[in-house]
């Protein structure tokens, strides 16, 4: 059960024709994309929001997973919308983001569209590089959570980074980075033009290295990282519902 309150998993069964799994991010929870869900079920939806193995009780936990579990929730959550909605969209944020681009790859047009924001896929800094041996020695470093603009807003993530868990991020992000290629499926994309936690070369990469045609990009000017809970909050859930009924069939909700 989740320690941290509002960390719980979320799931509401509105429409037969469009459904929406929704990924949180490394060391978060559903509480990131509480209100976004809540946007969608608004419009009639049928959503998934799962909470990651290791997340959402205590830090010391999640060094006891890897991102196959990870991914393994987020798969299961979009097969059981799979089997109830005609249309099936994925909307990650950060890490949430790289699952639901492995998701694309995997199972290719059964998903119906991305909606990533501010995902990651590498990180520049000099010491990821060393992540995997340090993670022998040390168990945890300083957060890298709130990163958010708006004034007394928290995420309610994690406040040690497990570091056991950061390097199977980073093989997660070699893995996803490998496919970028098969993606192809409609995308859009919404980076935060200040971001502390994931560089802007990682929605470059994206945007230069799937295949998708239909790309939409929008830079969030007022946001930070967590941008679900930042002053661009509504402006990624219009532009996400807009895009869901674009292209599933949104007008028979």
């Amino acid at each position: 059960m989740p320690g941290i309150a509002g960390a719980e998993r979320f799931a509401h069964d509105g429409s037969t024709e469009i459904g929406v799994l929704l990924s949180h991010g490394f060391t978060g929870s559903p509480f990131s994309l509480r209100p976004w869900a809540d946007r969608l079920v608004a419009e009639g939806f049928s959503v998934r929001l799962p909470l990651l193995p290791g997340h959402g009780t205590r830090w010391q936990d999640m060094n006891r997973t890897t991102w196959p579990q990870w991914y393994g929730e987020v798969e299961s959550s979009f097969l059981e919308l799979r089997e109830r909605c005609a249309t099936v969209f994925a909307f990650g944020l950060s890490m949430g983001g790289t699952l639901c681009l492995r998701l694309a790859q995997t199972h290719g047009s059964d998903v119906a569209g991305l909606v990533l924001v501010n995902p990651s896929v590498l990180s520049l800094r000099r010491d990821i590089r060393l992540v995997s041996a340090l993670a022998r020695l040390v168990p945890s470093v300083r957060p890298i959570s709130d990163d958010i603009a708006k004034p007394g807003v928290t995420e309610h993530a994690y406040p040690r980074t497990p570091l056991r868990a950061l390097a199977s991020l980073t093989k997660l992000w070699a893995t996803v980075r490998a496919d970028l290629p098969a993606v192809t499926q409609p995308l859009l994309l919404l980076h935060s033009a200040v971001d502390n936690v994931v560089e802007p070369e990682n929605s470059k990469v994206v945007l230069a290295e799937v295949s998708s045609t239909d790309v939409t990009e929008v830079v969030l000017e007022n946001s930070r990282h967590v941008a679900t809970l930042d002053h661009d909050a509504d402006l990624i859930f219009d532009r996400s519902i807009a895009f869901a009924r674009r292209l599933g069939a949104g007008d028979r909700v």
